[in-house]
């Protein structure tokens, strides 16, 4: 029986309907759904991120966790541990090409600051760029966190476990030594905050044993025995007492402290800078009696593009400087030229490594 003409119409409609449902629907999909799915999917993306980092920052004590070196241009790095086996620390090491035994080169010790690890300073400090383009070998030595909950090299206690890290640092340099082509008598150390507190350590303790030293940030060594006292000091309220130095004195046996570089930001509310006045005084007065007179050279103001300006204070011995401070305008607690986007690093300083390499090159370093 044919269809009536009101069946057909009713057909036709119940079509046209469908149509316009299934474009509606792909409309309310195109414009609607999809997006709101896949903001959804990119938040959700970037929160698991930030729970990844932060369970990374919590677990590891680094602030700014980054992925480990890599071999870019020439040069390579490398990665290992030493120390007792029962608590190995870590380390790693980059060595520029064209070192080799017949042409070794000289070491830049770098240790962090708190809140970072080896990898994280190496990309804070460019360390593999400014070391490539210089021709030194830089080792990076790792503090753990059972060692210390935020990583910091533990300068307050120079006693019995500062002088254990010390000596655990100078047992690494010397594998360094054997196992890569390094010019054993042109060895540097530098240091940030608590490292720089750390490689100042280095150098009292092992004079003969480092062409120079350098701190970044860093307190004055032997300003404190405690956590309440390395609070004090850090503000500049508190220093190497008069035992203190005696013991010093005594450690170092006539020897002379190596020369000295202090870089500090003059706008640091962590670590003061009368810090590092204090540790330039701390090594005038540990010269031997019968060592040649400093002269202290006129201030230089300097200041190169944009970057923050600074003022160099040289004491020298004839024309080599001795102790050189630094003080750069405006820098808080944090690595002067640092890289972008990483902790403690203020990218508008001057470049603080290569100051650093052209003191530790202008004392024979």
């Amino acid at each position: 029986m044919p269809r009536s003409s009101g069946a057909k119409l009713w057909s036709t409609l119940n079509k046209a309907a469908a149509r316009n449902a299934r474009r509606l629907q792909r409309a309310v999909n195109q414009n609607l759904t999809r997006p709101m799915t896949e903001a959804i999917v990119r938040n959700a993306v970037k929160q698991s991120a930030a729970v990844t980092a932060a369970t990374q920052r919590a677990l590891s004590g680094v602030v700014s966790p980054v992925q480990a070196p890599q071999n870019r241009g020439s040069g390579r790095w490398e990665e290992g541990a030493w120390g007792a086996p029962v608590a190995p620390r870590r380390y790693r090491i980059f060595v520029p090409a064209g070192v080799t035994a017949s042409r070794r080169a000289p070491m830049l010790v770098l240790l962090h600051g708190c809140g970072q690890d080896a990898a994280s300073f190496a990309a804070v400090t460019r360390a593999a760029a400014v070391a490539r383009e210089a021709g030194w070998v830089v080792l990076l030595p790792e503090q753990t966190s059972q060692a210390n909950a935020q990583r910091c090299w533990n300068w307050f206690r120079p006693g019995a476990q500062g002088g254990v890290e010390a000596g655990l640092l100078m047992a690494l340099i010397d594998q360094a030594c054997r196992g890569h082509p390094v010019a054993a008598d042109r060895i540097s150390v530098l240091g940030l905050s608590a490292g720089g507190a750390m490689a100042l350590m280095l150098g009292l303790r092992y004079p003969g044993r480092f062409a120079a030293v350098g701190s970044h940030s860093g307190a004055v060594p032997w300003s404190a025995s405690n956590a309440a006292q390395a609070a004090r000091a850090m503000r500049g309220g508190h220093g190497p007492d008069a035992k203190a130095m005696q013991a010093l004195r005594f450690g170092l046996a006539g020897r002379r402290p190596p020369p000295l570089l202090l870089l500090h930001g003059d706008a640091d509310h962590v670590v003061d800078f009368s810090n590092a006045t204090a540790a330039a005084g701390m090594w005038m007065h540990l010269q031997p009696e019968d060592a040649h007179a400093l002269s202290a050279a006129p201030a230089r103001r300097i200041q190169r593009g944009m970057r923050r300006a600074m003022d160099v204070f040289d004491w020298a011995e004839g024309k080599s400087p001795y102790v050189r401070l630094v003080r750069i305008e405006g820098l808080g607690h944090a690595w002067s030229g640092g890289a972008g986007g990483q902790a403690f690093s203020d990218p508008a300083g001057p470049d603080g490594l290569k100051l650093a390499l052209r003191f530790f090159l202008e004392v024979g370093g």
